[in-house]
């Protein structure tokens, strides 16, 4: 294969027999799917969507796009692709850091695991070669623990690691893969699936000089400072801005508030508008406001320091330090949704708490936010009596502490924490109330609430792995005014804006590029990098056309694997209880007519896709 951008190297490994072979990527599938997500979703595809989650047989992949680990804007990013055991739908969760820039500079543009090992195991990556060793020694640690041990094996502290913690050996149905930078696979159980496969870690070792060059040198290199561009315009959300105490409220979003105070610029501003969803969504606002965990705050009390991906001129991590519990620690990213999971969703809103809780999450490799909404469902079981024979053991709204306690027992299995551990949706089902659990498919919703962000609704019903906000990030139209502000309160267009937004974010996402790239740059700005550095041609409306192409598969994938009509929906919470919150009074998701518009535009019969779409796109 002669395109720019691909090691055109992947990686099978059976942890069955101990086997790795190597294989070339197949071209036409490449033009039709990029990598990464899209490329991720074709080899899981092909290995058979009647599969088991839990089974051996389910394929584990880490996939690289054309652009990862080059000298794209936001390239640092990889996707874990998988069939998820929270959902059952095929899933891909995306790690930032520099995981995917060492990656691709080992040689590959693509890991593919299956089968299940006898003991516990770990993969070597260097040179385009793969080697698997015993991980027993570090079986049981936490995910800082097995990065420094590991790092300290080679003696090489600057080797990327994804590893898994306590969560996913214990194979929690929500249990991330960190790596070396806190940065996670978050969503979908990616780490119950490593578990699973008794893999602890994947370890790699690449140098900067073996990166990808384009295949139109000068060509890309105009391309990539035109959407440096609209990166750092200071109109532009993701505008870098200066970051000292004397400025700092100075900065608003549309002014580099992404930089300044990194994805929790959006808690105060969600809560203003009533779209802030608390007490595991009974409100849509926090009484009393959350000012003590906005990004305005932490920016002012307990920042620390502020690291950046590969690649990266935004920095909107935000690295923190608190003293809780007599434990002072670092923790990184007190970011806008595990602040909102863990704290209003819990309906309190207690900083140096959550801190704590993050640095639990992380340290295990739990998912934050399934994990503040598994804390708020049994809260929500406490509070109206539902937990029969575990009511010892129930957690009172807001109480923090408690809530601290919870989380080391989902993490561990321990007590009620074992059946919490299967995720809110089969737990809330297990207590005989499913009503209690915020999520579609299986996968509970972030922070936002969809009766003050009429596209949150649509986004979270038809996201293809469960609720999402980063399949359609319809915020960035409705709150920041990305390509147009549109009314949060009206849903009339929401469907036809889902769509756009799922298309081009399911491009980005195969390239593989920060979804923060798109507060600034377009199909435009994409199809302008990913051209000259591929050396093929390419305009804003291809781009449009693979990111429809790539959705339509994903979805095809959950129609063979059983997601039928009717699943696509919205708790009825949202559909039925009206907002009481300032901002969104009485309103309600309208998310019939939202789905009768949705599947219009789609050319989807009820959410199933019909041979005539599957063949216009070329999938079949």
């Amino acid at each position: 294969m002669q395109l720019g951008g691909y090691a055109n190297r992947i990686a099978r490994i059976d942890l069955n027999s101990g086997q790795v072979s190597y294989e070339g990527l197949n071209e036409t599938d490449v033009r039709k799917y990029i990598g990464a997500r899209g490329l991720g979703v074709k080899y899981v595809l092909d290995n058979g969507p009647s599969v088991d989650p839990m089974s051996a047989d389910n394929l584990l992949c880490f996939m690289n796009g054309p652009l990862s680990g080059t000298d794209a804007n936001m390239s640092g990013r990889l996707a874990v692709v998988t069939k998820s055991p929270l959902t059952g739908t095929v899933t891909d969760s995306h790690m930032g850091g520099w995981s995917a820039a060492k990656l691709k500079w080992a040689g590959f543009d693509g890991l593919l695991f299956k089968g299940k090992a006898s003991k516990p195991m770990y993969a070597y990556v260097e040179n385009g070669q793969i080697s698997l060793h015993d991980a027993s020694d570090v079986w049981g640690k936490n995910t800082s623990d097995t990065v420094k041990a590991l790092r300290a094996k080679y003696g090489d502290d600057k080797l990327a690691v994804m590893c898994i913690g306590q969560a996913g050996e214990k194979l929690v149905k929500f249990a991330c893969i960190m790596n070396e930078d806190q940065r996670s696979a978050g969503r979908g159980g990616t780490g119950c699936v490593m578990g699973n496969k008794n893999l602890k870690a994947i370890v790699v070792k690449g140098e900067y000089a073996n990166r990808p060059r384009p295949k139109d040198v000068e060509g890309f290199k105009e391309a990539r400072a035109r959407a440096l561009a609209t990166i750092m315009d200071p109109n532009n959300v993701t505008a870098p801005t200066k970051k000292d105490k004397a400025d700092w409220r100075k900065v608003l979003p549309g002014s580099g508030g992404l930089s300044a105070y990194g994805t929790n610029v959006l808690m105060n501003i969600t809560q203003t508008i009533g779209a802030l969803p608390a007490k595991n969504s009974q409100l849509a606002s926090m009484p009393g406001g959350v000012e003590a965990i906005s990004g305005e705050t932490v920016r002012e009390l307990i920042l620390t320091d502020e690291p950046t991906c590969h690649a990266c001129p935004v920095a909107c991590k935000k690295e923190v330090e608190v003293t809780y519990r007599g434990k002072t620690i670092k923790t990184e990213s007190y970011e806008y949704e595990t602040a909102w999971a863990l704290g209003p969703n819990c309906f309190h809103a207690e900083r140096d708490a959550i801190a704590y809780m993050l640095w639990q999450c992380n340290e295990y490799g739990l998912d934050t936010i399934e994990t503040g909404n598994a804390c708020s469902v049994v809260m929500e079981a406490t509070e109206k009596g539902y937990l029969n024979g575990l009511a010892s053991e129930g957690v009172d709204f807001g109480n923090a502490d408690k809530q601290i306690d919870l989380i080391e027992k989902i993490a561990l299995r321990k007590g009620i924490g074992d059946k919490v551990a299967e995720g809110p949706t089969r737990f809330s089902a297990s207590v005989g109330h499913p009503e209690m659990a915020m999520a579609v498919k299986g996968q509970s919703i972030p922070a936002y609430d969809p009766r003050g962000l009429k596209g949150m609704g649509i986004g979270y019903a038809t996201s293809n792995r469960g609720a999402c906000h980063l399949r359609a990030y319809t915020p960035g139209s409705e709150i920041l005014g990305v390509g147009g502000k549109t009314d949060p309160l009206a849903f009339e267009g929401k469907g036809q804006l889902a769509m756009i937004f799922q298309d081009i974010h399911a491009f980005s996402d195969s390239l593989d590029l920060c979804k923060f790239s798109a507060f600034a740059e377009g199909p435009q700005e994409y199809a302008d990098q990913y051209a000259k550095f591929v050396g093929v041609d390419f305009s804003a409306d291809d781009v449009l056309k693979t990111g429809e192409r790539i959705y339509n598969l994903e979805r095809y994938y959950n129609n063979l694997a059983g997601f039928g009509e009717g699943s696509d929906y919205l708790p009825k919470r949202f559909s039925e209880e009206a907002s009481t919150s300032e901002g969104s009074k009485g309103q309600v998701a309208e998310i019939d007519a939202m789905l009768k518009e949705y599947y219009k535009v789609r050319g989807w019969s009820n959410g199933v896709v019909p041979p005539s779409k599957l063949q216009e796109l070329g999938i079949l």
